[in-house]
C-alpha cells in the first residue's frame, strides 16, 4: 500500500463530520491496515525513506511500560497511527486502569496481549482516582488526586495475531504483554481535555506484578506524556503520564505505597527507529 493510499483510506473510514468516529470503525479500518499484505508494503516505504523522518521520530520513544511506541503517519487532529513494539515483558510499572481522550483501536501484528476492562462498582476492588489535566497551552500534564474509588473487573481478553479491538474515548481498561508483540495503533480525533486514571491500592497488586516493580508499586500512577503541541492521546500518548497530586514527578503517596515519579521521555534515535521498522517489514516478508 502506498503511504498517501493509507493516509486517504484513514480520513474516508474515520470521516469528517462533527461526531467522533466510532470505535468499530477505528477497529475496522486499523485491522484492514495491520493485515500483512498491507502493512508489509506501508512499512516497507517507510522505512525506505517515504515519511518525515525528523517528525516521526520526534513523536517516537521508548514507553515507561516497556514498548517502543513508533509514530508512522500523523494525521492532526483526525488520527496518528503508530506502531508498539513490545520487548517481552512489562516495564517496571504495571499499566495503570484507565480511559482516553480518544476513541482507539488495536491490531495485533505479531505476539499476543491481554486485555482487561473494568467499571465502578460499589463491591469492585479499592483504587484510587486521578484525572489528568495539562497546565496551560504548552505547559506540563498533571495529575490531580480525586479520591478514593472502587473497580469490578468486567472482562478480560486474549488478542493474537489477526484479532483487534476498538474502544470507545471513556472505557476504563490495562493492556498487559508478557511477550514480544507487535500492533498497530490508531489515536482518532480528541473527544475529551481530560483522562481518568485508577491506580489500584498496594495490596491488591499480583504477586506477578509486585515482581516486575523494580522502583514502583503500583500504589502511584504509571506515567503516559508527549508534548502539549500533539494531540488527541499523543498529547499524553497512550500510556505514559507525569505523575503525582498534583504535580509532575516527585513521590507519589497512595494506598500506603510511595514511588518517585516517572524518567522523562526521550525520542528514539533515527538508527532505531529505521532499524524496528526494517525489522518489522522483513517479518512480514518485504
Amino acid at each position: 500500500m502506498q503511504v498517501e493510499e493509507a493516509r486517504r483510506l484513514l480520513a474516508e473510514r474515520l470521516g469528517g463530520g462533527p461526531g467522533p468516529p466510532s470505535p468499530e470503525s477505528a477497529r475496522a479500518v486499523t485491522a484492514q491496515l495491520a493485515h500483512p499484505d498491507t502493512l508489509g508494503p506501508l512499512v516497507r516505504r517507510l522505512s525506505a525513506g517515504d515519511l518525515d523522518l525528523a517528525e516521526c521520530t520526534r513523536l517516537s520513544y521508548r514507553h515507561v511500560l516497556g514498548f517502543d511506541k513508533l509514530l508512522l503517519l500523523a494525521g492532526a487532529p483526525r488520527f496518528m497511527l503508530r506502531v508498539h513494539f513490545w520487548h517481552g515483558r512489562t516495564g517496571p510499572v504495571p499499566e495503570d486502569i484507565h480511559n482516553h481522550r480518544c476513541a482507539i483501536a488495536s491490531a495485533v501484528v505479531r505476539g499476543r496481549v491481554r486485555m482487561e476492562c473494568y467499571e465502578p462498582a460499589a463491591d469492585g476492588v479499592p483504587a484510587t482516582a486521578y484525572r489528568e489535566t495539562i497546565d496551560g497551552p504548552g505547559g506540563a500534564w498533571r495529575l490531580r488526586r480525586v479520591g478514593d474509588a472502587r473497580l469490578r473487573l468486567m472482562c478480560t481478553e486474549q488478542y493474537g495475531p489477526g484479532r483487534s479491538y476498538g474502544l470507545a474515548a471513556r472505557t476504563l481498561h490495562r493492556v498487559v504483554s508478557e511477550e514480544p508483540t507487535v500492533t498497530l495503533f490508531l489515536e482518532t480525533a480528541p473527544q475529551r481535555s481530560v483522562t481518568d486514571v485508577y491506580v489500584r491500592n498496594s495490596s491488591h497488586v499480583t504477586s506477578t506484578e509486585a515482581g516486575r516493580s523494580d522502583s514502583a508499586a503500583d500504589g502511584g500512577p504509571a506515567t503516559h506524556g508527549t508534548s502539549a503541541t500533539d494531540i488527541g492521546d499523543d498529547r499524553i500518548s497512550d500510556h505514559d503520564r507525569s505523575g503525582g497530586d498534583g504535580r509532575t514527578g516527585g513521590d507519589i503517596r497512595t494506598g500506603g505505597a510511595e514511588r518517585a515519579g516517572p524518567p522523562p521521555k526521550t525520542p528514539l534515535p533515527p538508527a532505531v527507529y529505521l532499524a524496528e521498522l526494517d525489522a518489522l517489514a522483513r517479518s512480514l516478508g518485504y
